[in-house]
């Protein structure tokens, strides 16, 4: 399971121009998710996600997290985070979790994620989705549950 996680001052995320998801403060979640994936690396990657501190203290140093500020968490299923483009100038998917399991797992996470913290809102799996962030730093990182440690 692969993530990127960008700290924002707002994210809009719209489908076919009907606004479907609006967070102020928070954190922008793009997670994609692989075929080897288990609950083990969701229960890992909701866990580090939601207590990155990555947020400014008093003292304007990054030690807070996204629930330490009440923050909002997008959280959007993104299978192109898993594309090798090690060979040729196309990516492949072959390691990302075929859609039919990937929506049930998308699902367990959105619930994982609002059992820790309840102010996570969703993305549309498989949609054509327009998202809009304003970027707060910029901060972006990525984690992946295989190597327990950010990249």
């Amino acid at each position: 399971m692969k993530a990127v996680v960008q700290r924002v001052l707002e994210a809009q995320l719209r489908v076919k121009g009907e606004l479907i998801s609006q967070i102020g403060p928070g954190l922008l979640v793009f997670l994609g998710l692989e075929k080897e994936d288990a609950t083990k690396d969701l229960e890992y990657l909701t866990r580090k996600v939601l207590n990155l501190r990555i947020f400014s203290d008093a003292a304007g140093k990054m030690n807070l997290s996204v629930q330490d500020t009440g923050g909002d968490v997008l959280l959007v299923s993104q299978f192109t985070l898993l594309g090798d483009v090690r060979r040729g100038n196309r990516p492949g998917f072959d390691r990302a979790m075929p859609p039919e399991e990937a929506r049930g797992l998308y699902q367990r996470a959105l619930e994982g994620f609002r059992s820790l913290w309840p102010r996570v809102f969703p993305g549309v799996f498989g949609g054509d989705m327009k998202i809009h962030a304003l970027n707060d730093g910029p901060v972006t990182l990525l984690i992946d549950s295989r190597s327990k440690e950010s990249v």
